[in-house]
């Protein structure tokens, strides 16, 4: 009940300062992926991009993302709105394929390469503007998009990535695990500096009881946008009050932040870098607890909401802890 209560204050000071207008603007942003090559190919990653609108009706505005060229003579409309190319081709196609009059776009060329035959690969990194990274993928199919090629995709259109997932429903789930990572790295460096700051004489015993009650409502804030841009992304309409009966998914974050201030303190190094991860962990467990919710339309249950949080918790200690090491030196 406790943990509830303190949910709700937090809740109504964000909901004062959370503009759901600016949400909007993130799903009006303008974007557009290029593809080229094979017309066959081209036609399966258009159809399975955009599969998945409510009713399976395709909204022109949807349709007008991916746009058709030739690599030869590219002719482009609005080539400021361009994040990526997407170059598809069988075996031998990309080596027998001049791509130099694309490069002169700089964005990132996807060379997408269906090969039944060979192994799955890609670039460990996206590329660079005008360069190429070649994908080897068995078919046009969504398991097999999703290790490299769609987070990169998805990576080129940074900025833009809550468009991408309401217009390209097939990336909706690539898009909510980018923003889950950038919300729990931003967590991260929040509940560090209040950790720090606790720890610095003078400053500490002056502003520490302010830094502890601010990184409550900073994270918090961190969390309750991400729900909402996750929700955006999946096609809903920003809906603070659906948030709030969302709220359940957040509520043990309000215990893991009181238990890592309490460590804190008795562990003056270990424990900021404990307060680090348990808000890391809390976001990640938020975000991919929204995104199970839309992909499964339930909830997750109690046993893999704790494997999450205890998974992702020794990730980010172990981050912390490199990242501590490395600052001592």
């Amino acid at each position: 009940m406790a943990i509830a209560g303190n949910a709700r204050k937090v809740f109504s000071i964000l909901r004062k300062g959370i503009d759901v207008r600016s949400i909007g603007a993130h799903v009006r942003k303008p974007f557009r992926f290029l593809l080229c090559g094979d017309p066959a190919l081209i036609a399966e990653l258009r159809v399975l991009l955009l599969r998945g609108h409510e009713d399976d009706a395709i909204p022109l505005s949807a349709a007008a993302c991916l746009e058709t060229i030739r690599p030869d003579a590219p002719l482009v409309t609005n080539p400021q709105e361009v994040r990526a190319i997407v170059f598809l081709g069988r075996r031998g196609d990309l080596a027998g394929t001049d791509l130099g009059p694309l490069r002169v776009l700089r964005v990132p060329i996807l060379a997408l390469t269906v090969d039944p035959e060979a192994p799955a690969s890609g670039p460990p990194s996206v590329p660079k503007g005008g360069d190429v990274g070649e994908y080897v993928v068995s078919s046009i199919a969504r398991d097999h998009l999703r290790g490299r090629f769609f987070p990169h995709l998805v990576e080129c259109a940074s900025g833009a990535e809550i468009a991408v997932g309401r217009n390209l429903p097939s990336l909706r789930d690539t898009v909510a695990a980018k923003l889950t990572r950038d919300a729990a790295n931003t967590a991260l460096k929040v509940a560090l500096a209040s950790a720090v700051v606790d720890h610095v004489p003078v400053i500490g015993l002056v502003l520490g009881a302010f830094a502890s009650a601010g990184d409550m409502v900073a994270i918090t804030g961190i969390q309750v946008m991400l729900m909402l841009h996750i929700e955006a992304a999946y096609g809903r309409d920003p809906d603070l009050q659906r948030t709030w009966q969302l709220l359940p998914v957040i509520g043990g974050g309000f215990g893991w932040r009181t238990l890592a201030r309490e460590l804190v303190g008795f562990v003056p190094v270990a424990g900021i870098a404990i307060k680090g991860a348990i808000a890391y962990a809390g976001t990640i467990v938020v975000g991919e607890g929204v995104t199970f919710l839309h992909e499964h339309g339930h909830t997750m249950t109690k046993g893999q909401a704790t494997a999450l949080y205890e998974r992702t918790k020794n990730d980010a200690l172990r981050f912390t802890r490199e990242l501590l090491g490395r600052l001592r030196k």
